[in-house]
């Protein structure tokens, strides 16, 4: 897979929040530009939307970031389903409630490598291999 063009990040934005975004389950991991690293937060358990969107309103109160991340998932070939158009409505929830940037990166593969990389909880994990594969990307 060829990597993604550098987002149009201002450079004054160094701490992130991302989050791996699944109907019950809804992996956060914060990092910063400096160190191009993130690491694992507690997972979000709401099956409810609006439970989601508190809790993950409460992590960004909690940090203070400069702007969220959130993982998008497709099909290996590229394709759209259903929890693209739910994470993408997640990641435009948030910003509405939190005014922060929002970011979307593609989230393919973030579960299988956070679990080859030993993750034990593979919601986070995923969460940290996205928001790594961003700061990666970034200038």
């Amino acid at each position: 897979m060829p990597e993604p063009a550098p987002p149009d990040v201002p450079a004054q934005f160094q701490t992130f929040l991302a989050f791996d975004f699944g109907a019950r389950r809804t992996g956060v991991a914060v990092g910063n530009r400096m160190l191009r690293t993130a690491t694992a937060q507690a997972t979000i358990r709401a099956e409810a939307a609006d439970a989601r969107l508190e809790q993950a309103e409460q992590r960004v109160r909690e940090w203070q970031p400069d702007a969220l991340v959130v993982g998008v998932p497709f099909h290996p070939d590229g394709a759209s389903h259903d929890n693209t158009a739910r994470a993408r409505k997640f990641a435009r929830q948030l910003r509405g409630r939190c005014g922060k940037p929002v970011y979307e990166v593609d989230e393919r593969y973030s579960t299988t490598e956070a679990l080859s990389s030993g993750a034990r909880d593979p919601d986070a994990g995923a969460a940290c291999v996205i928001l790594e594969q961003f700061l990666r990307a970034l200038p």
